[in-house]
């Protein structure tokens, strides 16, 4: 058997020495929904001051909202109780630092072989994707009106979270 987890899985026997999380029904204690990325900066309940069964977290590169993020959006809404939906960007995100031709350069040096028929997403503009992202949770016909819905923007220097949408 791979080693290569030993040491996630020895700390995961310490969590689960004192895991209280038992029997939860996983419905979303605070009614919030959060979309953001997947860096590993940030700390998305610790950010908003909830604990783990207060949220659902999901979480892709530049933390935008796509087709999948909007399913597990209509389960929350529907079944989970969410009815708060943050979706959060944040500075110095590599999906904003660089165009899409840029960054699939980067992976295709890095593999030394093409990725240029890779769909990254690179976001050209955070305000305007964080709109259009808040937009798009609002407009499905399956959320609407269910839930409220804010664009956000978190320094991961400050750890300031500033609502731009």
């Amino acid at each position: 058997m791979d080693t290569a987890f030993d040491d996630l899985l020895a700390h995961n026997r310490d969590f689960a020495a004192s895991f209280d999380l038992q029997g939860f029904d996983g419905v979303a204690r605070a009614g919030v929904a959060m979309v953001t990325c997947m860096d590993s900066r940030l700390d998305p309940l610790g950010m908003i001051g909830l604990a783990p069964g207060d949220a659902k977290i999901l979480r892709n590169p530049g933390g935008r909202v796509t087709d999948r993020v909007l399913v597990a959006l209509v389960l929350g809404a529907h079944l989970l109780g969410v009815d708060r939906v943050l979706v959060v960007e944040h500075t110095r995100c590599a999906m904003a630092s660089k165009s899409e031709h840029e960054l699939l350069a980067d992976i295709s040096r890095s593999h030394g072989a093409d990725a240029s028929w890779l769909d990254l997403g690179a976001i050209d503009n955070q305000r305007v994707a964080l709109a259009e992202d808040v937009q798009r949770v609002l407009s499905h016909p399956l959320i609407g009106e269910r839930v409220s819905v804010g664009g956000f923007l978190y320094d991961v220097d400050t750890g300031v979270m500033q609502q731009v949408a």
